[in-house]
Formats: structure tokens, sequence, C-alpha cells
């Protein structure tokens, strides 16, 4: 089980001081909060990809190189790359290259992206949202597989002879999540190619989740990629805590109301009740987290958001504290507790690489 953080890079005032950070400010923030995970023991540190205001991370695997530079042990996502918007060519020579530097510490995690305007900013329509995902990750699949890609498409300018430069660090492309909030479509192809499947969980209650999750896991058995147990499924969420439940809720709560994405609609009180938004105690996140295993079953990645809505970054370095000392041994714990035999670990470098090795030497046995 993988524990980690995931920033959506914001820029939001601070409703309790009026402070608003500069681009330039927030950036190096994301950095110190990267940092900071791997020092509190967490396993992955992921950013999002945004082309408009008021969010910074319109470079994710810049950022995630610079992170590498200052890091040793932390695996290094999107949460998401934009597989619509984003040219495929270009994606898999960005974390090529970010595998290569990393040594590996590489996956990463794709999506459409839910912005409207941004779609025509690099030529496309936001209606050809589905169409365009499969089309472009079937094509950034071939180029991390094949030494020399000839291909043709609708929405892009054909292929004749390409070769990517650099090629996969060990010629293991970088594990792939395929994430959604809502569209099962994206779950069907993440079960298609046998890729990891992650669900936000942050907007929609837990019926909703069940059933995405529960699509995938069929799927993936369907298409006979092992058992729906043996599916690769990863889960978003937002917590803050305070030793004081209360104290939690009250320091909280104007984040809360004025966030960018899910302010000035429900209560907290209504929000934490309809969904896995978590606020309270190190014990009460605990009690949360380990409840999501009872509607998606045991999975491999767990993600929180910790930054968002203009929290200051002290208090942010304090949500990591938490997380590292009280939050995840616990877990860690729990989760691996009765864990069924045969249920897949969470992707490194590593266990992709030493499955394709056992899959060549199986493959040599039968020859003989």
């Amino acid at each position: 089980m993988q524990f980690g953080i995931f920033t959506v890079g914001d820029v939001t005032t601070d409703p309790t001081t009026g402070h608003t950070p500069t681009e330039g400010e927030r950036i190096r923030a994301t950095v110190a909060i990267a940092r900071k995970a791997e020092e509190v023991g967490l396993d992955v540190f992921a950013t999002g990809e945004h082309h408009n205001p008021p969010f910074v991370p319109s470079s994710p695997t810049t950022l995630l190189a610079y992170v590498a530079a200052q890091t040793e042990r932390i695996i290094l996502s999107t949460s998401t790359t934009l597989i619509t918007t984003s040219d495929p060519v270009k994606i898999a020579e960005d974390f090529s290259v970010l595998q290569h530097l990393s040594g590996g510490r590489t996956d990463v995690m794709l999506g459409r992206g839910n912005t409207g305007p941004v779609y025509p900013w690099f030529g496309q329509d936001i209606r050809q949202a589905i169409p365009l995902t499969v089309e472009n990750y079937g094509l950034l699949r071939r180029l991390w597989r094949e030494e020399t890609v000839d291909w043709e498409g609708r929405f892009r300018s054909a292929l004749q002879g390409f070769t990517l430069a650099p090629r996969p660090l060990d010629d293991v492309p970088p594990f792939v999540w395929h994430a959604s909030i809502r569209t099962p479509e994206i779950a069907e192809l993440a079960a298609y190619f046998g890729d990891g499947f992650f669900a936000n969980h942050i907007f929609w209650p837990a019926s909703h989740t069940r059933e995405l999750v529960g699509l995938y896991r069929r799927r993936f058995a369907h298409y006979g990629h092992g058992t729906p147990e043996q599916a690769v499924v990863g889960l978003g969420g937002q917590v803050f805590m305070r030793p004081d439940s209360q104290d939690a809720v009250n320091e909280f709560r104007p984040y809360f109301d004025n966030a960018p994405v899910y302010g000035h609609g429900p209560s907290l009180e209504e929000f934490t009740r309809q969904t896995p938004l978590t606020v309270g105690s190190p014990a009460e996140v605990i009690e949360r987290t380990l409840g999501f295993r009872e509607y998606v079953g045991d999975y491999q990645r767990q993600l929180f958001l910790i930054d968002h809505a203009g929290l200051p970054v002290k208090t942010v370095l304090e949500q990591l504290d938490l997380l590292g000392e009280e939050v995840v041994p616990v877990l860690r714990r729990e989760f691996a507790r009765d864990r069924p035999a045969g249920t897949p670990a969470g992707p490194t470098h590593a266990s992709l690489l030493r499955a394709r090795e056992d899959a060549t030497d199986e493959g040599e046995a039968e020859a003989r």
C-alpha cells in the first residue's frame, strides 16, 4: 500500500489573513511540501496539470524533475496529465526524461481535464474528449513500447518511422493510472489495457466510487488481466487535522467556505457527511480512510489533498507531520492486516522490471 499527497496547485487568498501568494511563492511552496512528504515517510508526491488561473502547475514534469533532484526515495507522479490536450509524443518524451533523471521514481496519471476553455487553447474540442483520450493513449502506449512507430489517427498529424528519444528507462514505460471523477469510459479504458484506475474520490458519495471502481474491477477480469481483486486501484481524498476535532473544524471552515472548487455551496458538515472529505482528529482520519475498503476492496494507493484553498505553508507542513507521525503508520499496519494473498502491491519501477523479467523467463521456458 502506497500513501502520499497530491496538489492541484491553486493560488488562493488565505481568507483568514487576506494574503495571496505570488505564483512564484506557490511554486516554491509546492517544492517544500514535496520535500517534506519524503521527510515524513510518505511514498508518493503528485501534482496536477492546469493551464488557467488560479493554478500554477502548467508544466508538471518540470516541477517533478526539480523535486527529483532534491529527493531520493519518493515516487513522483501527476494528478493528472491531460491526455486530451497534451500531445502524446511530448508526454512520452517528457516522462522518459523524468524516468532517467529520477532513477525510475516516476509514474503518470492520465485524465481528460474538465475545464472547457482549455481545449481550444490547444486546438481541441471538449466534445471530443473521450475519442481524444482513447486515440492519444493508444499512440502513447506504442511510443513507449515500439522502437519505430508508423501511425495515423483523427486528431494529430501522422507519424512515419518515428523513434522516441530517450527510450524509457530500462525499456520499461512508467506505470499508468487512468483517473476519473465520474466517467465509466475511463474505467473501461484502464481495464482494457490492464492499467491502474484512480478514483479522485473527493466530490462524490461512496456509492458513486463503489460503482466506478466495481466496473473497473469487473472489466479488468473480463479482459483477462487477472481476478477483480488483482486490479490496481488508487483513491484520492482530502483531510484536515488537528489533535482536537473541533479545533480542526473551526480552523478549516473559512478555507472550505472560500475554496475555489467547492466553496459557496453545501456546508462543511453536509460535505463531510456526503463525501470522503474528513476534517477532525488523526484518529477520525484513520477510521474514515480504513472504511474505504468496505466499498472499493483492498487497493494500492491512497493520496490526500492537504494544501488547497489558501492554507498557509506552515499549516500544510503541520498536516504532513500528523500524516507521517500519527496517521500513515497506523494505516500501513491496519491495511496490511488480513490483506488477502495475491493482492498486488503498489506499482514501482522495480516491480515493473521484475514483472517483465519474469514474463521473459516464462516465455523462454515455454519455448524450450
